[in-house]
């Protein structure tokens, strides 16, 4: 359920509409969704920033497209989720990466990590981003955006059982760090 904005207007759009008005809404209701929803996949600052900017023009170019088969959020969120899974499969982004793994490891800590550390203010969000990709999104989707089975497979583009499935192993995952890391206090 959209409680922030009513966007229900959108369906009802045309030319004469204000384009950059709604766009303004859309950016101020769900901004800080897509940035984050960005960062929790590529872990890095800058490009959560990029993948931001990028997915607003997207949403800009295709307002009047939106068909209202799903939530605004939900269709802004598979826009996100599919550019930031492009931008990881550019050549620029392989090369970027590339280099965090040579770096020496006598250096000190780059920004990105730096920025990672402080936002993973608690054990739980660092046990989340220690997940592959796969589990962290389900997780992000469900628990930190509170969407359905049937947005959430939407959004991945895979089954409702497929999400089932993932979140099941994400939990068993986040559970076993969770013994690993009391085991290790011990």
């Amino acid at each position: 359920m959209e409680s922030k904005v009513n966007f229900d207007y959108l369906k009802y759009l045309s030319k004469s509409s204000d384009k950059k008005a709604i766009l303004e809404e859309l950016m101020t209701a769900y901004g800080k969704d897509v940035w984050n929803y960005a960062f929790s996949i590529t872990r890095k600052w800058d490009q959560a920033d990029d993948i931001t900017q990028e997915v607003f023009i997207k949403v800009y170019r295709n307002l009047y497209t939106f068909r209202n088969e799903s939530s605004v959020k939900t269709w802004i969120l598979t826009i996100t989720r599919n550019m930031t899974l492009d931008y990881r499969r550019s050549a620029f982004y392989r090369k970027v990466s590339l280099m965090s793994f040579i770096t020496p490891s006598g250096e000190q800590t780059s920004t990105e990590q730096t920025v990672i550390d402080k936002l993973a203010v608690n054990d739980l969000w660092k046990m989340v981003l220690q997940l592959p990709i796969k589990y962290r999104e389900i997780l992000l989707l469900y628990a930190h955006y509170q969407l359905s089975m049937k947005e959430i497979a939407h959004i991945l583009g895979v089954t409702e059982g497929t999400v089932k499935s993932r979140l099941f192993h994400a939990r068993k995952k986040i559970s076993k760090l969770k013994e690993n890391q009391s085991n290790g206090a011990d």
